[in-house]
């Protein structure tokens, strides 16, 4: 894990790039999502229907449920210190170039695009999370994330 100062960070635009550790997604998580959310598409819950009848021949992970974990996993990989709250501000260009097959492992590589200061309490950073599968050359996601820095 990296560790940056809040009023270092401006510094690192362009040149900071970091990783989170491996996660393995399961179909128990697979299966808690569409719970959350509803889709309940055969392709993420129906395991014996995709092994027959799916191109990955089993389940694969929703979109949604990847790059909800990036909330889970930049904190692994970027820590910024010095700040009272971060705050998910959003997301930018956010695209699915490959599917998450069950049993995969995950890791995002954060990379540092942009630092705007607000106002004297807040700074807007703007990261570029790719969310890499272990063993395959397509990225799960790509996406620009922004957090809100208070300082």
């Amino acid at each position: 894990m990296v560790e940056i100062q809040l009023d270092e960070l401006a510094s690192h635009k362009g040149s900071l790039c970091c990783f989170s550790p491996w996660l393995t997604i399961t179909q128990n998580m697979i299966g808690a999502f569409a719970d959350a959310t509803g889709d309940h598409q055969w392709i993420h819950v129906d395991v014996e229907r995709a092994k027959r009848e799916s191109p990955w021949k089993c389940p694969v992970a929703h979109g949604y449920l990847t790059v909800s974990l990036i909330s889970r996993l930049n904190p692994q990989a970027l820590r910024v210190t010095g700040t009272k709250a971060t705050i998910n501000y959003g997301l930018n260009k956010l695209r699915f170039p490959a599917a998450v097959p069950v049993g995969s492992d995950i890791r995002t590589k954060v990379e540092l695009v942009d630092v705007t200061s607000v106002d004297d309490k807040r700074i807007l950073a703007t990261y570029k999370t790719t969310v890499e599968i272990n063993g395959q050359d397509k990225p799960a996601c790509v996406v620009e994330n922004l957090a809100m820095y208070v300082a």
